[in-house]
């Protein structure tokens, strides 16, 4: 029988606590739930008022993954979820994820979060915006900071303040709060940057997906500014082999990670720490006052 614990008041059952998840390191389904608990502040306030998908490892990272937007079997009633209009104008619905309890009966499934760029309560318009740094091998992320201090001067030349994070894998998410703005537009501005950047740094940046003109390159993923598109959420753990996780840092540290890009990765028991030493790198996002209006281009 699986052991209970109490959330806010609803009793949730943990399944499978020794089970390990990532076999390079040997964390266990328990500690990831620790993880989840002890950055759950943080986690909450980027994920809140955000249709959330999934993208499940049960198994653990060398078992089947798959990519989850309904709701799963077996949802408590307590657990939120609102409409989401998807192509073709069907109407699902998804989970909202607003509180710890959900939190925690969500990372009991052993999931990635990820959310769009905009809140339920206004579908399909964009309250941030954000640039996939994605290095095509034998890149790093290495040239990923090269890119993203690129981006941040360039955004500023249009009024924008940026804020960045390391993907959890292999690149960086270079993050925007913005007016709010129908996603179309948002896409539209982020692809032109893109091209931009590509035009600025040849050699180093592709703004297409076509796998051929990568290699040795940043792919500059605008297309997750789509309304129908999701991103890894701050603070998530990844489905890679070893528990790393979509970690905020420091403008200072892309600098360094130029240079040093072993330094950009962040493992579940590094993040608790930096959060207690520089709080939520990633808070100005979520302050309105942050926000401005995409210039007319």
């Amino acid at each position: 029988m699986s052991p209970m614990t109490e959330v806010e008041g609803r009793r949730l059952a943990l399944s499978n606590l020794e089970k390990v998840l990532y076999p390079a390191t040997g964390t266990t389904k328990g500690e990831v739930l620790h993880y989840v608990a002890t950055t759950a502040g943080a986690l909450l306030a980027h994920v809140h008022d955000r249709p959330m998908s999934f993208l499940r490892y049960p198994d653990g990272v060398e078992g089947e993954t798959f990519f989850a937007k309904n709701p799963p079997p077996g949802k408590p009633s307590w657990v939120r979820t609102v409409e989401v209009t998807r192509s073709e104008g069907v109407v699902s619905r998804q989970v909202l994820v607003a509180d710890l309890s959900t939190l925690m009966w969500a990372a009991n499934l052993v999931v990635e979060f990820h959310v769009p760029q905009w809140r339920a309560e206004s579908p399909g318009i964009a309250d941030r915006m954000v640039f996939d740094l994605d290095p095509g091998a034998p890149a790093t992320v290495a040239e990923c900071c090269e890119v993203a201090l690129w981006l941040r001067e360039r955004l500023g030349a249009d009024g924008l303040g940026a804020w960045v994070k390391t993907s959890g894998s292999k690149g960086l998410h270079v993050l925007v709060p913005v007016e709010p703005t129908p996603s179309e537009q948002v896409s539209a501005y982020a692809k032109a940057l893109a091209v931009e950047a590509e035009a600025s740094l040849p050699g180093l940046v592709v703004h297409r997906m076509t796998r051929a003109l990568r290699k040795g390159r940043v792919f500059v993923d605008f297309s997750q500014n789509s309304a129908a598109k999701t991103t890894a959420a701050p603070y998530t753990l990844r489905a890679r082999a070893e528990p790393t996780v979509s970690t905020p840092v420091t403008w200072e540290e892309v600098e360094a990670g130029r240079t040093a890009p072993a330094s950009l990765v962040f493992r579940a028991p590094d993040v608790p720490a930096r959060l207690k030493r520089h709080g939520d790198l990633l808070g100005p996002l979520l302050n309105p006052n942050r926000a401005r209006a995409l210039p007319d281009r």
